[in-house]
């Protein structure tokens, strides 16, 4: 947008792309394929994803319940070697005490 700085361009331009990732990642039927899952998170952040966004996803994917989804989501963290912290486990943790669901 006109007047923004370049890090408050690419910062918007990230949450757009959360959104679009998190919609597509709620609409896959469950339980989820996890090659689509996989497939989902490559193509919306083909050059890797930075924790913030990362705890973000896994947040809100708990929040809505999608449980499989988001142990998924964690595996791809995982398997791409994407940093993961106390956020993101918290994020999982906290869901799986919510639903008595644990992984």
């Amino acid at each position: 947008m006109p007047g923004q700085k370049p890090e408050e361009r690419q910062s918007s331009v990230r949450k757009g792309t959360t959104q679009s990732v998190l919609r597509s990642l709620l609409r896959l039927k469950v339980p989820a394929h996890s090659a689509a899952i996989f497939a989902t998170l490559d193509q919306g952040y083909p050059h890797g994803i930075d924790p913030q966004t990362s705890t973000r996803i896994l947040s809100e994917l708990a929040k809505q319940g999608a449980l499989d989804v988001m142990r998924t989501s964690l595996a791809w963290h995982e398997m791409n070697r994407y940093e993961l912290n106390y956020f993101h486990y918290s994020a999982v943790f906290d869901a799986c005490t919510r639903t008595n669901a644990w992984l």
